[in-house]
């Protein structure tokens, strides 16, 4: 065993003060927040209290699964006596394919490790199928049920934990425990940074700085309001298409996930294709915009935004990109465009954008009448949704990669967070005011309006997306497990316009960022655009690579009748420069000084 026994105690002592301190102030915000745990926000209590009443009614289902669990195990034993003694034995249980807590060769190797990582996969396996086969269930309870009977099998898996975690032990044996006061150490560091509440670390945030190694696109902000700032990107060729291309980001995160390196950068490769870039650059609000509604953000952002490149470029049509949440707010916008007889949009494109909420997947089991109350009382206090509290939630939509994983190399292992550019944006969280995020919520997600002809008003004018006839490019992914592509599809059937939709590999966010350069994943496309999704890709063709020159061909087919301009320098038309992109507001990053 390596290690200095002084030093060690040293830090243990060090660490055991600064916890002390830390976890008392923990308990003081956790006696404040007790309420909230006992009015049991999420409905999982409820949820499985309805699981066990179903479950009881018919005793024989669980005697029938236990006598199932038994025969695994008895297979287990049978198949691992056999490995000990030299006679190959297939396995009883294996991860499934993308699992990758299980690669150390230990797992496999060992006989221990190998007997524990077989007998967890069994039990969870049964585990998730039990409460699967009970019949009877609400529709709402069912998904709880489903999801956070995955979260508690995801957490007790021995990976997470120093004695049944090979690579934890050789590295405790190694460094004579240092790694567990470093982690310990990593653990009070998140708890500090979370101001009482576990931020964990994915990514060296010291590693990135805004503007200087992500964010780089050399342009300049040429607009501002309330909500927004608007970016214009230095042209990269001596001549550019007429119509300028507008993008619209989420405001759930900052836009800079279409601009994080050279590499990677959509922007950038948009830019040197000739076109005249803009993007909308969300401000991160506070309670002082608690009253901006989805029609604020509206006015304030593509349609402030419209006429702001009127103004800096002359032109009366532009050609919009809407990404996820800004694809939602593009389709809304432009049936209010339509709404009120105004032709200023070539084509649009959305990238994995929900028009339709009528199947959102695993989100859904965070938003049901119960719990958007219980987050508007909670919103209505301070002005807004604090973005880490949405991040946790898609986060745990992937725990195991995007937080056991960082569980067991910080805490466990007690090494520092890798430097990764798309987990230091995914960590740079975002505010929602009370009055936009409620509305969106009940409108889109729970009563599914914005499909529905005159669903939902807009600025006081009832919106129709079938009225929305000029050209749309869908493209979704098929791991995405924020807009499921089944859905996303369903709700690119409302416009009345021509559609492509095209699917790519991967999931929400690199499925996206998916540079040609890159030669990764593959992508599918079908001319015919028939009614369900599941004929939609049976009769779609794969294609290697990224479908951003698929975009780009498409893009080209919609731009072939008008000439190319000379190339358009941010501040040199009719806005002039009010600073350098990234902008101001893009750089405002919460709990940073």
């Amino acid at each position: 065993m390596t290690g200095d026994p002084a030093a060690l105690a040293r830090a243990c002592h060090e660490a055991a003060e600064r916890s002390a301190r830390i976890l008392g102030d923990f308990a003081q915000k956790s006696a404040a927040g007790l309420s909230s745990a006992v009015r049991d926000e999420l409905g999982i209590a409820k949820a499985f209290m309805d699981l066990y009443a179903r479950a009881a009614a018919d005793p024989s289902v669980m005697a029938a699964l236990s006598v199932n669990l038994w025969v695994d195990y008895s297979r287990l034993w049978h198949s691992s006596w056999m490995k000990l003694f030299g006679v190959d034995a297939r396995p009883v249980a294996e991860p499934a394919q993308g699992d990758s807590r299980f690669k150390d060769d230990d797992w496999s190797e060992h006989f221990v490790f190998d007997l524990l990582k077989q007998s967890y996969l069994i039990a969870a396996r049964h585990i998730q199928h039990a409460v699967a086969g009970v019949e009877g269930l609400p529709e709402d309870s069912e998904k709880k049920v489903a999801f956070f009977t995955r979260q508690y099998v995801d957490a007790l898996s021995p990976t997470n934990f120093v004695l049944t975690n090979p690579q934890v032990l050789r590295e405790t044996a190694a460094s004579g425990g240092q790694n567990l006061v470093r982690g310990l150490n990593n653990l009070l560091a998140d708890i500090e940074k979370g101001n009482g509440e576990l931020r964990i670390s994915m990514t060296d945030e010291a590693a990135f700085r805004l503007g200087s190694n992500v964010a780089t696109t050399p342009g300049k902000v040429v607009y501002q309001n309330d909500l927004m700032q608007l970016i214009q990107y230095q042209p990269a060729t001596a001549d550019v298409y007429r119509r300028p291309l507008v993008i619209v980001p989420p405001w759930i995160n900052k836009y800079y996930i279409l601009d994080l390196r050279e590499k990677n950068s959509f922007i950038r490769w948009a830019v040197q294709q000739g076109r005249t870039v803009f993007v909308v650059s969300w401000v991160n609000p506070d309670g002082r915009l608690a009253q901006k509604g989805f029609d604020d953000y509206m006015l304030e952002g593509p349609l402030a935004a419209l006429d702001a490149v009127e103004r800096a470029t002359g032109e009366t049509k532009v050609d919009f990109i809407g990404y996820c949440l800004g694809g939602t707010l593009l389709g809304g916008t432009l049936a209010y465009l339509a709404a009120k007889g105004e032709d200023r949009v070539g084509c649009a494109s959305y990238f994995v954008s929900l028009l339709d909420f009528s199947q959102p997947g695993e989100l859904g089991v965070f938003i049901d009448e119960e719990q958007v109350a219980n987050l508007e009382r909670r919103m209505n206090e301070r002005g807004y949704l604090e973005g880490s509290e949405m991040a946790g939630t898609f986060n745990l939509l992937r725990a195991n990669d995007l937080v056991w994983s960082f569980v067991i190399n910080n805490y466990l292992l007690g090494k520092d967070p890798f430097p990764f550019d798309l987990l230091y944006w995914n960590s740079d969280s975002t505010r929602m005011p009370a009055r936009m995020h409620s509305f969106y919520l009940r409108n889109m997600y729970i009563r599914n309006l914005l499909g529905v002809p005159g669903g939902i008003s807009l600025a006081g004018v009832p919106v129709d997306l079938s009225n929305v006839r000029l050209p749309s490019y869908f493209i979704s992914t098929v791991e995405d497990h924020i807009a499921p592509w089944k859905t996303t599809y369903r709700g690119a059937r409302y416009l009345g316009g021509a559609v492509r939709f095209v699917l790519g590999g991967s999931g929400h966010i690199a499925g996206i960022v998916n540079p040609p350069a890159a030669k990764k994943y593959h992508y599918w496309t079908n001319e015919a655009f028939p009614e369900s999704a599941d004929a939609w890709f049976a009769g779609a063709a794969q294609h290697p690579g990224s479908w951003w020159e698929d975009w780009q061909a498409w893009m080209d087919a919609h731009s072939s009748n008008e000439p190319r301009v000379p190339a358009r320098v941010p501040g040199e038309g009719g806005l002039k420069a009010l600073e350098d992109a990234p902008g101001s507001y893009a750089m405002l990053r919460l709990g940073k000084s």
